[in-house]
């Protein structure tokens, strides 16, 4: 029995068909990171928090058994991919999965809006180029410390 998913395999009931259609989401999401954000394989790494190692030997569908879903979660998570496209592709069950996805936090009205231009085939490729690079500095700079009221130089 095969089903139809997003990214255009099939997902079967065979190991290796699993591990092929594992293997190309990988594959197909790291394309799309070279692609839209220019990462490098140590980049996606150092992002997602999974090795380079766990990473090829997905692409290759070098594993004796399943990926943990924690790393799964965690490599998707890190490329702003759903889990359950993932979760699809390794032929799991959604219901019975062992990562809980619960319901998002609201997101700031000036994200949606963003977010709404990001995807308005009326905004100019270069305006969403200057939109995705000024939101990944703000996402990747670091954090900046919290200074306590009673810490501050006081102006006498």
């Amino acid at each position: 029995m095969a089903a139809r998913w997003p990214y255009g395999h099939q997902v079967t009931e065979t190991a290796n068909a699993r591990k092929i259609a594992f293997a190309t989401f990988v594959r197909r999401a790291l394309d799309e990171a070279r692609a839209t954000r220019a990462w490098s394989g140590t980049e996606v790494s150092r992002r997602t928090g999974v090795s380079r190692q766990t990473i090829n030997r997905w692409v290759r569908g070098d594993w004796a058994s399943d990926p943990e879903a924690e790393r799964v979660v965690a490599f998707c998570e890190g490329l702003g991919l759903a889990p359950a496209t993932a979760f699809a592709a390794l032929g799991w069950d959604r219901r019975s999965s062992p990562h809980r996805v619960g319901t998002p936090p609201p997101m700031d009205p000036d994200v949606e809006a963003l977010l709404r231009r990001l995807v308005d085939p009326d905004v100019s490729d270069a305006e969403k180029f200057h939109i995705r690079e000024t939101v990944r500095y703000l996402a990747y700079r670091p954090t900046l410390p919290v200074v306590a009221p009673t810490q501050r130089k006081q102006v006498g």
